[in-house]
């Protein structure tokens, strides 16, 4: 059986606009229609509102002059209002060709808001109709708050329809405007039309406020709908809409006999310049765009992955341009670190690979996930020096109060026996080294000269990278450097020091 083919509208531009706080540019407005019709791929885009603000309307007109050019005229879509043709003369002077009128859905709507009859809001439409096609605009219908028309007014929503079904349109859009459909109503509703109009285009149009938009833009399909409308990260009003990665997966894996334009590779690239330009950050858990979806924890996974890809799932992240990644922390496990190793083209023996995974463990404790990056570090830390350990920092209080010198109190044990020693210094390690220093001149050891201190974080790490601190000591036998590693500076510095102290006593 040939797949039926599904058109694809985004409306990020229009209804996505609607999210608290966003509003594009007219250059990011231009740049991300581009994207949308030229990569992503999507059949159709809703940009704007019609008679909005001068700048809405120079925004349109850059994208309505782009889409002539390129050939996507007829892919660029405004909403209208049923006005006397305020908003036709507005899309004619913008250079739009596609009018998405808004009209009543609901008796409810109908009565209460615009406080008319059905055959007067019938009349209405139909001049703004013919008005549109006289100046060649195409027209597509919404029918604002239909959800709730199906519950409680059914019999004005057929009353439109066959109303519809008379006029020169391209599209009848049903909208849940207030995201209250169930996944069951969504498909009873539909079908119900459907059966009744089945040469007739229906698009739906569906809201999260229940967290369900992709399951009843599912449903919604499986009824028989002809068109889907999305939005890029799932903007929109309130909870927003049905967004565009998740549901263009689900159709994908789940409903065969549908086809869809849409290029997946792409939906990442545009989620990323959607939150930039939006200034709404996409959840980490996100389904197909988050930044942890694709990442494996739990070392058991990454051993499975391993061994016949025990965890495979056809929601492959090379699908969608990205790839897997095995996060470093408590919960790590040898396979996970084997992973890591590879894309760095590391090789450790396994007794290194147990160092290094407990090393991680405790990382993790307190630092929740350490990155492909750091491991070149943690490696470095672990595997440098071998040592019996002589020495050990017990414990130690850092102090840096404005207007007062910076203080270190220390608790150090030395071959067993434990001291105890404060000290100032020009800085807080100062302080310590200070502190230590004290400690060692009642054991008659001398401590070595420190002559260069250097701070390193992985490249593109942030506020909370571990910090990987070399220092290099110089006494009157030799020169040599150790290392420490923490997400706090100044504590990887002692640690660095603790190695010292181990290597001159033993």
């Amino acid at each position: 059986m040939t797949a039926k083919r599904i058109e694809i509208m985004d409306t990020t531009l229009r209804d996505g606009e609607q999210t608290s706080g966003v509003s594009f540019s007219a250059s990011e407005k231009l740049t991300i229609a581009k994207l949308l019709l030229e990569e992503l791929k999507v059949d159709r885009i809703e940009i704007a509102s019609a008679r909005v603000s001068e700048g809405e309307f120079q925004a349109v007109k850059n994208v309505t002059e782009w889409a002539s050019k390129n050939g996507y005229i007829d892919a660029v879509e405004v909403l209208t209002f049923v006005d006397n043709g305020v908003s036709i003369d507005w899309m004619i002077e913008a250079g739009a060709k596609v009018q998405n009128l808004l009209t009543k859905g609901s008796l409810n709507h109908l009565t209460h808001q615009l406080k008319k009859t059905p055959s007067q809001h019938f009349k209405e439409i139909s001049e703004v109709v013919s008005l549109a096609a006289s100046k060649g605009i195409e027209t597509n219908i919404y029918l604002e708050d239909w959800s709730n028309g199906m519950r409680n007014s059914k019999a004005y929503v057929f009353e439109f329809l066959e109303f519809l079904a008379t006029q020169p349109l391209k599209r009848i859009m049903l909208p849940d405007t207030l995201g209250v459909l169930t996944p069951s109503e969504s498909y009873l509703f539909i079908k119900e039309i459907k059966d009744k109009y089945p040469n007739l285009h229906f698009d739906f149009h569906a809201h999260n406020d229940y967290d369900l938009g992709v399951a009843n833009a599912i449903e919604g399909l499986r009824a028989g709908a002809d068109g889907l409308h999305l939005t890029v990260n799932g903007m929109g009003e309130r909870a927003g809409n049905a967004p565009m990665s998740s549901t263009i997966a689900v159709i994908n894996d789940f409903l065969p006999n549908l086809k869809i334009g849409v290029n997946e590779k792409v939906l990442y690239t545009v989620s990323k310049l959607v939150e930039t330009f939006s200034g709404v950050m996409i959840p980490a858990n996100k389904p197909v765009v988050g930044a942890n979806v694709f990442t494996q924890t739990a070392g058991i996974h990454a051993d499975g992955d391993n061994k016949n890809n025990l965890y495979f799932s056809e929601l492959m992240p090379e699908r969608f341009g990205r790839t897997r990644k095995y996060a470093l922390g408590k919960a790590s496990g040898k396979a996970n670190i084997q992973k890591n190793l590879q894309e760095l083209g590391l090789q450790l023996n396994d007794d290194d690979i147990k160092k290094v995974t407990q090393r991680i463990i405790e990382l993790g404790d307190k630092k929740q996930v350490v990155t492909k990056e750091d491991l070149p570090y943690i490696i470095s830390d672990v595997l440098d020096y071998t040592y019996e350990e002589k020495v050990k920092v017990e414990s130690y209080v850092l102090t840096h109060s404005k207007g007062l010198r910076p203080s270190t109190t220390v608790s150090i044990t030395i071959n067993g026996k434990t001291f105890e020693e404060n000290a100032q210094g020009d800085g807080q390690f100062d302080a310590f080294m200070n502190a230590i220093r004290t400690v060692f001149k009642k054991v008659h050891l001398i401590l070595p000269d420190l002559i260069d201190y250097a701070v390193r974080i992985p490249p593109g790490s942030h506020s909370d990278a571990l910090c990987e601190t070399i220092i290099t000591w110089k006494s009157p036998e030799k020169e040599f450097k150790t290392r420490g590693l923490d997400s706090d500076q100044t504590v990887s510095a002692i640690k660095a020091t603790e190695k010292m102290l181990n290597i001159i006593i033993s």
